[in-house]
């Protein structure tokens, strides 16, 4: 058996973080979404993979080759115009056996979950929660699905389409018949629907453990529930007086300098500098090439690839993009004097504690403040002593 994964939308909600990147190739506990995903693919027996791309697609392609270092196989096919779900799984006929799987690539779900869903006809994995509105819900009737609702304000239940499929080469027939839908996008819930009503069986397997990311600062908390199952690590070189605590993770070549204390779970790449005297709290996820220097501390927060927070800042509960660069100083807000939800980009992110979201190549000065929910978008240069709040568009310059 194959399986098909849907990589190729920009994740517009994700927005500044996914300007040079695929949503499934941002970062959560050291490794892309889509990363994850493949492991637990892997995991419950399917080494075949047939990746749809698009948005900047040479992401993926260098980063996974031909799933070699993962032991599996990979093909890819590329959806250059991002028209929808259907269009995406259209382009693979011809590629796929007679019954596949087929999972959205900005989920993760674990394999006792997708061996579930293996089942002898169409399946879907379907999972209850709490703001069903967000999603497009199914009403059942015993083991079969009745209807896929698109998203509306009265859900009539809270179980919700978990973007895990079983399926087979009736699809494709119900692919060809269908049309754009009010969004715009040829949608693969309507090919579904269009099963459904012509009396095929369309059956449903409850998903246990579902992580899905929609907003930028949804990150953090899926690093949370994904970095305290992480291995402890040590590949790197410590120095004298270097204090660790928990599980941390510590990737070839990285140079953990006296004075440093690290309070797992922890996840640092390769190639990082670390201290001296910093102090990395739970939950802190560190990319490759990183430089965390000089009574400098860092909590709860995802650091991407290449950037560098060298002398006296703080950060916390905040997701860094690639190639960034903090002055001395850099403190960043996250939390509300009234001690209310914090809003960014005009919406409630359901999080008490929220600093920033700043997206790749931004800089800042000496003694720069950020405050709580500012998103702060590509190349954008934060001068000395400056305050950011707000949304702050890429390219700009607040000096």
């Amino acid at each position: 058996m194959k399986a098909v994964i849907l990589a190729a939308g920009e994740g517009k909600r994700m927005r500044p973080l996914t300007y040079e990147r695929p949503k499934v190739m941002l970062p959560i506990a050291g490794k892309p979404i889509i990363e994850h995903l493949l492991e637990e693919v892997k995991e419950a027996g399917i080494d075949d993979l047939i990746f749809v791309v698009g948005y900047h697609d040479e992401t993926i392609r260098t980063y996974f080759g031909k799933g070699e270092g993962w032991g599996i196989n990979i093909e890819y096919v590329t959806q250059k115009a991002q028209l929808g779900t259907a269009d995406a799984l259209r382009r693979t006929e011809g590629l796929v056996e007679d019954s596949f799987l087929l999972l959205n690539g900005d989920v993760i779900v674990h394999a006792a979950d997708i061996r579930n869903v293996i089942t002898d006809d169409i399946t879907l994995g379907v999972i209850e929660v709490e703001k069903p509105e967000d999603y497009g819900v199914v009403a059942t009737e015993g083991e079969r699905i009745t209807k896929i609702h698109e998203k509306m304000k009265e859900p009539p239940s809270n179980l919700i389409n978990a973007g895990v499929y079983l399926l087979n080469e009736r699809i494709f027939e119900a692919l060809s018949r269908t049309t754009k839908s009010r969004r715009g996008e040829f949608e693969l819930t309507d090919s579904l629907q269009m099963l459904i009503e012509d009396h095929n069986n369309v059956f449903w397997k409850r998903i246990e453990h579902w992580i899905d990311v929609s907003y930028p600062w949804d990150l953090l908390a899926a690093n949370e529930r994904l970095i305290d199952s992480i291995l402890p690590v040590d590949r790197g070189n410590r120095e004298e007086n270097v204090w660790t605590k928990g599980r941390v993770a510590i990737g070839e070549g990285t140079v953990i300098k006296a004075g440093s204390y690290i309070e797992g779970p922890v996840v640092i790449g390769e190639d990082c500098e670390i201290g001296p005297n910093s102090y990395i709290r739970p939950h802190t996820s560190i990319g490759d090439k990183c430089h965390i220097g000089s009574a400098v501390e860092v909590k709860g927060s995802i650091i991407m690839d290449g950037t560098k927070i060298p002398h006296l800042s703080y950060v916390g509960d905040s997701v860094i993009g690639s190639r960034c660069n903090l002055g001395a100083g850099t403190k960043i807000a996250n939390l509300r004097f009234d001690d209310m939800q914090v809003k960014a980009k005009g919406l409630d992110t359901g999080r008490r504690k929220l600093g920033a979201i700043i997206s790749d190549g931004v800089k800042t000065g000496i003694n720069a403040c950020i405050d709580a929910g500012t998103v702060i978008g590509n190349n954008t240069i934060v001068g000395p002593g400056a305050f950011a709040s707000g949304y702050i568009k890429e390219h700009s310059r607040l000096l």
